[in-house]
């Protein structure tokens, strides 16, 4: 096995094996444009936002791109948790690649370009609103657009509701206030996630319903855009060890095979994406999954045949270790919220973290901003980094830490007389968000330091020391479990910052290695 790729799908033997990624890339929704496959996932509060990824076969993907640098609202420069960027749509017309997305607080933005791989738009407010979310465009054969969105109970009130509205062409803006094409209310509670398509004459909406731990899959048609709309249930667990299965989009081969894209809720893994064959019968009703008796409804396979593509290609995950060669962070990296350029400096071979100040009020890692953080890749994977601390002023802190509601930590701290190494063991479920800290020994600012992070099945974890890699790694802290955020995975991360107001810059930490590997 390519100790490079902790996870890979690709049994390179003609079958696949699910999850194919083995990362939180929530809320999928994908295209295929030609021989080109396009998935975007939702971000919430990190950024760069709206994760791009491409593929050839539907089993193996790269990330190509972020759809915006930042969100377009000063509120994101701190860490709102669960807010921001929620369950996107992309779609390709008229010879332009659409991503809509719904903000909770904010209304449903629009981001557009003609190539995925360059810039996109500056996301564009469609509409205001409070509480309108997942939204997908539909361009019908007349050429009258529409947007089908949901409710989130959290900001409405109600969370069992589609709503149909016309759009301008453009995508620009809506023309109408909207009406409620289909009510969940009685068999399908907490529908969301719609995505529109036209086939054979019928419209159907796929939609997620049930709510994300324990629901399942439905499907709308209707002969008329408006309604009224049949529903049936098409996906759901079984008795298979996948919860869920819903929320993604269909997409065909060129070969005329269809496939259906989903997630999994995993907790501290986050929402994994799976990958489903389907089949529409003879009652044009989609089949997705396995069919193992005449209901109708699918549960998910774990292996498969993949997708007929014409021809193999190499086996690839989503990027994850960087030796820091380029002159623009990694994709596979985010913050915790608007991202700022004096964060950070990119060198030949090492990437540099300014202990730039926590914000006003901030005290602790779990709302600290300027947190560098990757999704946990794989079920199990040993994380290592080496890093160069270069405090200068009493309170520069370097962090590697594992985030979620409970977060785990190593810091080291310039202090008066020394410069120190702490765990740290944080619960931001209460309400006095609680921050412990155990000192675990004194450290030499001219040493080399070098940090390890072992995650094993069921997302247990260790963390492990070196000063200088000469006595060999160390465990420090507790064996934990890791836990996931609000609507999140546990993000590895590191950190530079300072804990205390000071006067002038602070120091500095150089990152020249940071890997991810297969624990086999």
């Amino acid at each position: 096995m390519d100790k490079s790729l902790p996870w890979s799908a690709d049994l390179g033997n003609g079958k696949y094996k699910n999850p194919i990624l083995y990362a939180d890339y929530s809320d999928p929704d994908v295209v295929r444009v030609k021989d080109d496959y396009f998935l975007v996932a939702s971000s919430f509060n990190m950024s760069p936002g709206l994760p791009i990824l491409h593929s050839k076969d539907l089993v193996n993907w790269r990330i190509i791109n972020h759809v915006t640098d930042t969100f377009p609202d000063v509120s994101y420069d701190r860490v709102r948790h669960g807010d921001g960027l929620w369950a996107p749509s992309i779609r390709y017309h008229d010879g332009w690649f659409w991503v809509f997305v719904g903000c909770p607080d904010e209304g449903i933005f629009m981001s557009k370009t003609r190539d995925p791989f360059s810039d996109w738009s500056t996301l564009h407010l469609v509409k205001k609103a409070s509480g309108w979310i997942d939204p997908c465009p539909f361009w019908d054969d007349d050429g009258k657009a529409y947007l089908v969105h949901a409710f989130a109970r959290s900001r409405i009130g109600f969370k069992h509701l589609l709503q149909l509205c016309e759009m301008s062409r453009d995508g620009q803006h809506l023309l109408s206030d909207g009406v409620i094409i289909f009510n969940g209310e009685q068999d399908h509670p907490t529908i969301e996630g719609p995505k529109v398509y036209k086939r054979n004459g019928y419209y159907y909406i796929f939609a997620p319903a049930g709510g994300v731990e324990h629901g399942w899959q439905t499907i709308l048609r209707s002969k008329n855009i408006k309604g009224p709309f049949e529903d049936k249930k098409v996906l759901h667990q079984g008795l298979t060890k996948t919860n869920g299965p819903h929320q993604g989009g269909w997409v065909d081969t060129e070969s005329g095979q269809d496939w259906f894209i989903h997630f999994q809720d995993k907790a501290a893994y986050g929402r994994i994406t799976h990958l489903q064959p389907m089949k529409w019968g003879d009652d044009e009703w989609p089949k997705i999954g396995e069919q193992i008796d005449e209901s109708g409804i699918g549960i998910p396979v774990d292996e498969w045949e993949k997708p007929n593509t014409g021809k193999y290609y190499q086996i690839e995950a989503p990027q994850m270790s960087d030796q820091f060669t380029g002159n623009k962070l990694g994709l596979q990296w985010q913050w915790r919220a608007n991202q700022k350029k004096e964060w950070y400096q990119l060198n030949e071979g090492y990437l540099t973290l300014f202990a730039k100040e926590q914000p006003l009020g901030i005290h602790t890692l779990y709302d600290t901003p300027q947190i560098l953080t990757q999704k946990v890749p794989a079920p199990s994977c040993t994380v290592s980094l080496k890093v160069d601390f270069q405090p200068e002023k009493i309170g520069d802190t370097f962090a590697f830490v594992l985030l979620g509601y409970t977060y785990h930590s190593l810091i080291v701290v310039k202090e008066e007389y020394s410069t120190s190494l702490y765990y740290v063991r944080g619960d931001s479920k209460e309400k006095v968000k609680k921050e412990n800290r155990e000192k675990i020994a004194e450290v030499d600012d001219t040493s080399e330091l070098h940090f390890k992070l072992l995650i094993q099945n069921e997302a247990t974890c260790q963390f492990y020391f070196s000063e200088g890699n000469h006595n060999g790694f160390k465990p420090i802290g507790d064996v934990f479990v890791a836990e996931e955020g609000h609507w999140i995975g546990s993000q590895i991360g590191i950190s530079c910052f300072h804990e205390k107001e000071v006067q002038g810059e602070g120091g500095r930490a150089n990152i020249s290695q940071f890997s991810i590997e297969s624990l086999e």
